[in-house]
């Protein structure tokens, strides 16, 4: 084909054709799930299809819209619109391209000109012309470079850096489309950049020569860095606006947050916002998780032993844990540098400020519970990710009859599918319970709030930056959304209300330790949303919390370090160490 570049350049377009007539399944009027279509892992998605009823009804052309969703290098989504009374409307595929979008994006191009360069799916299934597209459908059109669509002068394009994997985009997608029949004129251009740690890489380069993105999916450590050049925006301008705009649907809302939105969000979770120092709100809680800990329930049952709800009774437990299976590790922790600071917490003994002097975590209180784990380390009470060599849960969801298997896990609430102890055929060799982390203090629990937030970054455009705000605002504050991908994600929901929405409080309520473990776990996670904080955030956070990690590894395993004084020591070059990597 003459207008195709002869370079094999894969381009995806994808165009989720939708009505008016199509039910939201997150609606409380209709909603209806199961856990098996909710609960999926980032690397699988199901499209959301609307299946055909007996009477189809053909439409013209002149019924079918569409609208830019986003547009990336080589990559343009859309949405297309059906607008018919008859909910099995449907268009060939043909049609749709020839007469649709080909006359307003490719020029001249026909489908049968495309016939040798491009491969169609309706479905997920090969299409040919005479498919029928329904409402709900899923069109994908995998081609060769096709020439770029003409810019809309009247749209603000906003880039948005995030990690999420397919199935999680798909929940996204679907949200934008939310989104832009509220604000039509915004265009969200997502994109998957890797981990978080590629994010923040990829990011810091680009802050130097001014081309970062708009939003991005973040950590405190990460924004505390993109401030040491003032990149972030501040959000409290746009948070307390009483400005009212009105909408594309005739509806009207405030830029800012109503009181009854703010008191909506889990406290622990709003206020990582605030970690920095000056008071200043720079980041929205997303999607969040904690640590808490995993037990071989049936184990526990059939010795009648007792969860431990402090770190007393986790000591004696393992006692008698080994004394009942001496080839066993009784306690796996994955985090070193968690386990450490959340001790700080439950002591009330200093670890870092984001002012004045940072590294506060040279302390007696300190030197004491790293002296207690190095002892339980010795005992073989417990081991971590690295000292093990891997994520605990290996040990956790082995037989129960071979060597070196551990009866408890202390790890992240999003990784329940990890904590799931499955045979081959796929059966489950033990039920799993889910409860909070021992406590030094119970009557005053803490316990560590992580997962992604999101920052907006400064612009020199006003419009793109109330329009990031928007969104921002649109996805921590929707119920729905949050209530979607907290069951597609496997984080927990930062509204209170999403507790009370129809399909997740349904899946709480059935969920369990075998196959319905994430849900178990977040139940749980989410019965303690009292005790959640968060570390400072300053230049040289992420620094502090590498090192203390290694301090408490160092401490348990080195023969050189078996009393107080080699403690202290170690300590002390952990100090030395931070100052050093920040310049100090």
């Amino acid at each position: 084909m003459k207008r195709l570049i002869s370079v094999l350049l894969l381009l995806i377009l994808t165009f989720s054709v939708c009505s008016c007539n199509v039910p939201n399944p997150w609606d409380s009027t209709t909603a209806e799930t199961t856990l098996a279509d909710q609960q999926t892992t980032p690397n699988t998605t199901t499209p959301e299809v609307t299946t055909p009823g007996e009477v189809e009804t053909p439409v013209e052309p002149e019924s079918v819209e569409f609208r830019i969703l986003s547009t990336a290098q080589n990559s343009y989504t859309f949405c297309a619109i059906i607008n018919a009374e008859h909910k099995d409307a449907y268009i060939d595929m043909e049609s749709f391209f020839n007469e649709v979008l080909a006359p307003s994006l490719f020029g001249n191009i026909t489908y049968e000109e495309t016939l040798a360069d491009v491969m169609w799916y309706v479905d997920d299934a090969p299409a040919d012309a005479d498919t029928k597209v329904f409402n709900g459908s899923t069109v994908v059109f995998i081609a060769k470079e096709y020439p770029v669509p003409p810019e809309p002068t009247d749209k603000i394009h906003i880039t948005f850096y995030h990690t999420m994997g397919e199935s999680l985009r798909g929940v996204l997608n679907k949200y934008i489309v939310e989104f832009n029949k509220l604000y039509p004129d915004i265009v969200i251009d997502h994109k998957q950049v890797g981990s978080y740690d590629d994010i923040f890489t990829q990011i810091s380069t680009e802050i130097t020569v001014g081309d970062q993105p708009n939003i991005a999916y973040c950590y405190p450590d990460h924004v505390a860095v993109y401030n040491t050049v003032y990149a972030v925006q501040p959000l409290d301008e746009y948070i307390n606006s009483q400005e009212i705009i009105t909408r594309a649907d005739g509806s009207t809302e405030i830029i800012g947050l109503t009181q009854e939105q703010l008191d909506d969000f889990i406290d622990g979770f709003y206020e990582e916002g605030r970690a920095f120092g000056d008071g200043l709100m720079y980041t929205m809680p997303m999607s969040k998780s904690t640590e808490v800990l995993y037990y071989n329930k049936t184990f526990f049952e059939e010795h009648n032993l007792t969860v431990p709800t402090t770190w007393d009774e986790m000591e004696a437990l393992c006692a008698t844990i080994n004394a009942i299976d001496p080839d066993c590790i009784p306690l796996g922790y994955d985090f070193e540098d968690n386990w450490f600071i959340t001790m700080c917490e439950q002591y009330n003994s200093p670890y870092t400020s984001a002012t004045g002097e940072h590294f506060l975590f040279d302390n007696q209180t300190n030197y004491d519970f790293v002296a207690r784990f190095r002892d339980w380390y010795q005992k073989g009470y417990v081991t971590t990710r690295e000292l093990s060599g891997g994520y605990t849960s290996a040990l956790f969801t082995k037989d129960p009859d071979e060597s070196a298997n551990s009866y408890m896990c202390i790890g992240s609430s999003a990784g329940a599918n990890h904590q799931m102890p499955k045979n081959y055929d796929g059966s489950f060799k033990f039920e799993v319970g889910v409860a909070s982390i021992p406590q030094v203090d119970p009557s005053a629990p803490k316990a560590i709030s992580q997962g992604p937030s999101l920052c907006v970054f400064r612009d020199s455009n006003p419009d793109e930056a109330l329009a990031s705000w928007l969104f921002v605002k649109f996805l921590t504050t929707n119920v729905d959304f949050q209530a979607e991908f907290a069951m597609a994600s496997g984080y927990m929901p930062v509204l209170e209300s999403v507790m009370n929405h129809p399909v997740y409080e349904s899946e709480l309520n059935a969920a369990n330790g075998y196959e319905n473990l994430p849900l178990l776990t977040a139940k749980v996670a989410l019965e303690q949303a009292d005790a959640y904080f968060t570390s400072p955030a300053f230049y040289g956070s992420s620094t502090a919390r590498d090192e203390v990690g290694y301090l408490l590894q160092f401490c348990m395993v080195d023969p050189s370090c078996t009393t107080m004084n080699d403690i202290k020591q170690a300590f002390k070059e952990a100090i030395w160490e931070c100052e050093y990597q920040i310049g100090w």
